[in-house]
């Protein structure tokens, strides 16, 4: 017979929003300046680059159209679409299975 709840061992784990993985991630996404597409609640699809974050927002930075400042509770998903620039030809797509590939624009 498995203990209670309150008698089991619980994970001294931190809640996944403050394990400091996101701003480790947005920090490499902005220093690279890296192109990504954000998927927002409402399905709205922006494409930009991330140039300053906090706690609670994110400002994407667009060629050719005006800046958004967007609320991280807004944000669905960020999906990386490659570097910025003329130079740089590598993006990342996410397979069917989840994984992850390389590969080149022409």
């Amino acid at each position: 017979m498995t203990p209670p709840l309150s008698t089991r061992h619980r994970s001294k784990l931190p809640p996944p929003g403050q394990t400091g993985q996101e701003a480790l991630y947005l920090r490499s996404l902005s220093d690279r300046q890296v192109s990504v597409q954000i998927k927002l609640r409402d399905g709205e699809i922006v494409r930009g680059w991330i140039e300053y974050f906090d706690d609670g927002m994110l400002r994407l930075t667009r060629d050719g159209k005006p800046n958004l400042f967007i609320y991280k509770h807004q944000i669905r998903t960020i999906t990386e679409t490659g570097r910025r620039g003329p130079h740089h030809a590598s993006s990342i797509e996410t397979g069917g299975n989840g994984s992850a590939k390389n590969g080149t624009r022409s």
